[in-house]
């Protein structure tokens, strides 16, 4: 059983996004970063995975300042490295780079073993029309269930 303390959420994702794959990433993080983040603030809403180079690294991700670190903060929308062994890695850019996927945020939660760990999916954008469809379908399941309640 993996027990995870869920930080941050990304709703939005998989409204935007068709995940076809999700992968697990460490994040290089301060200790005022660590801190805020397990009094369960921070968000990754608006943020991406980005290459620079042959590393990864999450662009836009809040995580606000531990005001009692004082002098020893953290920048709150500072670019943060993703830990990923190397064979996955080279997936990943080459699905960037050539297929022109994008990868985006899902959570950011703290593992069994207390360590901050993100995953990651890698999709490609819906259109207006998949949108629509997914709604659709959403709304479908919702009045499903109300008829099976009444009836049943």
């Amino acid at each position: 059983m993996t027990a995870k303390k869920v930080v941050a959420l990304n709703k939005r994702a998989r409204f935007d996004y068709l995940i076809e794959d999700t992968f697990e990433a460490g994040i290089m993080l301060y200790g005022s970063e660590v801190k805020s983040l397990r009094s369960g603030k921070g968000s990754i809403a608006e943020s991406y995975a980005s290459d620079e180079g042959d590393e990864l690294f999450l662009i836009n991700s809040f995580i606000p300042e531990y005001y009692e670190a004082a002098r020893f903060n953290h920048e709150p929308k500072r670019p943060r490295k993703l830990l990923m062994r190397r064979r996955e890695l080279n997936r990943l850019l080459g699905a960037i780079r050539k297929k022109g996927m994008t990868l985006v945020p899902l959570s950011l939660y703290f593992n069994q073993r207390g360590l901050a760990k993100i995953e990651l999916g890698l999709g490609v954008g819906k259109k207006k029309a998949d949108k629509r469809a997914t709604e659709k379908e959403r709304d479908w399941k919702r009045e499903k269930g109300r008829l099976i309640r009444e009836k049943g």
